[in-house]
Formats: C-alpha cells, structure tokens, sequence
C-alpha cells in the first residue's frame, strides 16, 4: 500500500500488528508501531494492546511493561486489555511480583479487574509456588464482584500443588460446584498432581476413578500424574495395570508415562519388569529417551545387575540417546555396588568424550567401588581429580574415602597375625 502511494491508516496497522501478535513475531509488531509517526499515523490503545501482547507471547515482558508506561505521555489511554497482556507478560516472565502491583494499580486508574486479570496474576504466582497469595487473590475476586471461572481454579489448585499443599489443592477442586462451576480435565490433572506430590496415591487413584462419573475424560497427563503417585508410593504393580489400562481407554501412554512405570519397577526390585517396559517402547511408537533408560538403568544398578546396566549404558549413543549424569551414576553405582571396581573407576574418565560432566555423585560411586577391593591409593586419586573437574568433595565423598582407607588398615593386621610381616 505504501509503495503505490495508498494511504495507511490506523486500522490498517492495528491490523497488521494483530497479525504479527498471533504470528508470535514481536520484533516486526514493535517495528511497525514504531513506524507509525513516520507516515503520520497516531497509535490508539489497540495498536499498543496488539504490540504489548506480541510482546507477551515472545517472552518479552521489560517491553512489554515499556510500551505500556510510553502510553500516558503519547496521550494513548490504557484500558482493561492493556493491563492484562502486561500482566500476562509479566506471568510469562516469572516476575509475579510485577504482576501483583499491575492488577493492584488497575483501580486507581478506575480500571476493574475482571477474571482475564486475576488469572494471569494466579497463574505468575503459581509458576512460582506462591500458593498463599494465588488463594488470597481467588478469595477477593468476590470482594471485586469478579465471578471466578474455572481458569483461575485451576491455577490456584496448581499454585496449591507446586506448594506442596495437596489438602487445599482437593478443598479447591470440591468447592468448585458449589461455586457453579464445571469442574475440567485441567482442574483434575492439578489436583492428582498435588497428591502426587504429596505422596497420596489413593487419593489419586480415587480422583482419576471418579472423572468419568462427572463426565470429564481422564488424558494422558491425568495417567501420568496417577502413575507417578504410584511410583512415588512403591505401587509398582498398580503402575503396571494403570499402564495396561490406558489402551483400554483409547489414551496413547508417552514417554512420561513409560519414565513413571519403569521408575515404579526400580523402585520395586522389579530390573526384570523395567527392563520388558523399555523395550516395549517401540511397539507402542514411544521413542526412548534418556529419562528412561536412566530409570531402567537405575533399576538394573537397585537389583543388582552391574551387566544389563552397563550394557544398556553402552547402547545409547548407537539409538542417538544423550548418555546424561544419571544415567552414568546409575551405571557405575551398579558397577560399584558388584565389585566391578575396574569399569567403576574407567566410566568417569569417557564421561567428558560424550560431553558429559562427572559431578559429585559420580565421583562418590567411583571411588565408594575402591573399598570392595581396599584400593585406598586410587581412592585417594579419585578424590584429587574432583577439584580439576570443578567438583567440590562433600562429606558422603570424604566419608567414602576415610571408609575405603579404614578398610585397608584393618586387613593388614589380619595378613600379620597368619603369618605376615
């Protein structure tokens, strides 16, 4: 339009920007705002609206509160969606507290916060664990005459499960009908996830049970989230048929979920079990990855089987699987455990060729292998190569090594009593 000489107006550039909001093209919707002077074209407040929430999806919450503060002084009035992408922004960039001050300033310019407002503000607070004010801002949206909607339920419930508050969390979601609203998948999954957290399997298991009953269909995340407090639980066989279950319900397991189950097999002295979930895998069009070969690993080193560990260890690179730290602790920690003292102390030394970096569990595995054989000297050796590696020994690594040498010093008064020097 420009280049044949046809004249651009305001609503041709709020559109534009819109456009360049949904696209998540931030930096072409501040461009073009920033154009608009040029050809003589005055910003309203849904040109900046559509720049500030531009903003917001690329994660750019400084701009984004940048744009709205320039507002007063280009005589460009905020309103009610302004302040809600700002706020939003500020959620998305984990600064709750900016958020907070946002929705409280809303009044003082007579602006009424409605439930968009107050669910961005839950939302920050619960990305952050801020579980006593997402409540406290739930409780005073009916001071507000603001009717909560099952959004900010659900943030709340979630606020209450990264807390830790598992109770509050099951409080929320029953409450929800008395406040006549329809309790959804997203509000259940943050409730099983909270007593998940918290330990609670039945209760878990009790609330995936009962959505169907209330006519909200369990997903993925909702197995996931049951399967999980199994696994924290020791449930490994209730793991299994959740597991087993999930086709039976048209639900598609995925790596999640599989990293739960063989988790829930280590826990349970099952090696064997884990072992058969991992390679069922495929069948199932799961791609593995490192989370659950590290669980099955680990469940190989918890039953004591060094070779399936190592061998599984050993496999990874040729699936294109990024061997990580645990999966390599887990292996020489299988290794240590069996005496395979040798491949406990080699393994830490190819660590850095597949680019990863032995940390202090790493080095505890390794040098803990030396006192199954009284190799007090490589112990010692082992210790002096974690501050190379910018490692700091802690006291589970200088208590390995005083028990490897206390080990060796007591053998050696046995040797000479039968005979020796």
């Amino acid at each position: 339009m420009l280049a044949e000489s046809l004249e651009a107006n305001v609503f041709h550039y709020n559109a534009a920007i819109s456009a360049c909001e949904k696209g998540r093209q931030w930096l072409l919707a501040l461009d073009l705002l920033s154009h608009m002077p040029d050809v003589r074209v005055i910003p309203d407040e849904i040109s900046y609206n559509a720049a500030i929430s531009a903003c917001e999806k690329g994660g750019q919450w400084q701009l984004a509160l940048g744009l709205l503060s320039s507002m007063p002084g280009l005589r460009v009035v905020p309103n009610k969606i302004t302040y809600n992408a700002a706020i939003s922004a500020c959620e998305k960039g984990e600064q709750w507290q900016l958020a907070l001050g946002l929705l409280s300033s809303m009044p003082d310019i007579r602006l009424i916060p409605d439930e968009i407002s107050y669910s961005a503000a839950i939302s920050s607070c619960e990305k952050v664990g801020q579980w006593q004010l997402a409540l406290r801002l739930l409780s005073s949206m009916l001071d507000m005459r603001v009717v909560p909607d099952k959004i900010n339920y659900s943030a709340a419930i979630s606020a209450c499960e990264k807390g830790g508050q598992w109770q509050l969390a099951l409080g929320l979601l029953n409450n929800m009908p008395s406040m006549r609203i329809v309790r959804d998948v997203i509000a259940y999954n943050a409730a099983i996830s909270a007593c998940e957290k918290g330990g609670q399997w039945r209760l878990a298991l009790g609330l995936l049970t009962s959505m169907p009953d209330v006519k909200v269909i369990p997903n993925v995340i909702s197995y996931n989230g049951a399967i999980s407090a199994f696994e924290k639980g020791g449930q490994w066989q209730m793991a299994l048929s959740l597991l087993r279950s999930m086709l039976d319900m048209m639900v598609i397991p995925n790596k999640i979920t599989y990293s739960a189950a063989i988790s829930a097999c280590e826990k349970g002295g099952r090696w064997q079990m884990a072992l058969s979930l991992l390679s069922s895998m495929p069948d199932a069009r799961v791609i593995p990855n490192e989370v659950t070969y590290g669980a099955a690993i680990s469940a190989c080193e918890k039953g004591r089987h060094w070779q399936p560990a190592l061998s599984l260890l050993s496999s990874m690179p040729d699936l294109r699987i990024f061997q990580d730290e645990f999966s390599y602790n887990a292996a020489i920690s299988s290794c240590s455990k069996e005496g395979q003292w040798q491949i406990s102390l080699r393994l830490p030394s190819s660590m850095p060729d597949m680019r990863v970096a032995p940390n202090e569990i790493t080095y505890n595995a390794a040098i803990h292998s030396c006192e199954s054989c009284g190799q007090w000297q490589l112990a010692l050796n082992v210790l002096s190569l974690m501050p190379a590696g910018g490692v700091v020994p802690d006291t589970i690594t200088y208590s390995a090594a005083m028990s490897v040498a206390a080990g060796t010093e007591f053998a050696e008064p046995n040797a000479r009593g039968k005979g020796g020097t």
